[in-house]
């Protein structure tokens, strides 16, 4: 294995070519486990791009363009008009890709070009005894959004059809971070695979997590699809972008995860599993 792929756990490959750094990852979304088939596609084409800037953002990388894998479909014209939209907000050109015609739930892969804007690049694995434990935005928000969507009732649901990638607090925060990576599967979930990856124990405070709705807060912290960045600072040094204090790294113990001095030493149940 290339050791540009840092063992395929990281989320994105780190290639050094000549005097540059690039940063490549490939995310999929599959109709009816990561869109509801009666989303709009605009929304789609959205989604999918910030989903793949979200893992070089977690890099702190520039993005430099993306190649897109589309199975044709209904509402492939709002699809188009979705992707010019989200590519234009972050200002990515689009370098090329494929499409194909098929029978069944439609599925999308895209792959995000990404030029590392300091190096070393930041992994989920450099988290050091002593590190604070920082978390950008507000957790849950996607969770309340699909609830809006399925509701149909007006709510407000962009959080989950439209999220936003951290590109620009990655830049900031790569020259800093000793770990970081993006939330997408679960706060307690990303922060057990941080603990794992870095050999050392996360230990967080339940109560300092910043969440969309504090009478559902474990929900809010399990459930994913939030696209924030989870990172970890020395102690003393204080972010150059918003962001919330919620732990601590400690030395690697009995347990990966320590919530509110609770161990937790099996990731089941913390957030959505890939199987």
């Amino acid at each position: 294995m290339h050791k540009g792929a840092r063992g395929l756990r990281d989320d994105a490959a780190v290639l050094a070519l000549g005097n540059q750094v690039f940063v490549l990852t490939h995310d999929m979304m599959v109709e009816g486990r990561h869109f509801l088939s009666s989303q709009n596609m605009a929304d789609v084409a959205w989604k999918l791009v910030a989903t793949n800037l979200s893992d070089l953002a977690a890099k702190g990388a520039e993005p430099v363009g993306v190649l897109l894998g589309h199975m044709l479909g209904n509402g492939d014209a709002d699809f188009v008009a979705g992707l010019d939209d989200v590519l234009s907000h972050y200002g990515v050109p689009l370098l090329g890709g494929d499409t194909v015609a098929g029978d069944g739930p439609r599925a999308f892969g895209l792959t995000a070009i990404g030029r590392a804007s300091h190096t070393p690049v930041p992994s989920r694995a450099g988290a050091e005894n002593g590190d604070a434990l920082f978390v950008t935005g507000t957790l849950g928000a996607a969770m309340l959004g699909l609830e809006a969507f399925q509701a149909g009732t007006g709510g407000d649901c962009t959080a989950y059809t439209r999220p936003m990638a951290r590109v620009a607090e990655g830049q900031d925060l790569a020259p800093l971070a000793k770990a970081m990576m993006d939330v997408s599967d679960g706060l307690l979930l990303d922060a057990f695979r941080m603990a794992e990856a870095s050999e050392v124990s996360i230990a967080i405070d339940s109560a300092a997590v910043p969440v969309a709705d504090p009478e559902r807060r474990i929900d809010c912290m399990t459930w994913g699809d939030d696209y924030e960045l989870l990172f970890t600072l020395p102690e003393g040094t204080y972010p150059p972008v918003p962001a919330t204090r919620i732990g601590s790294v400690e030395p690697q113990g009995f347990a990966a995860l320590f919530l509110d001095g609770e161990a937790i030493t099996n990731p089941e149940g913390l957030g959505y599993l890939h199987k």
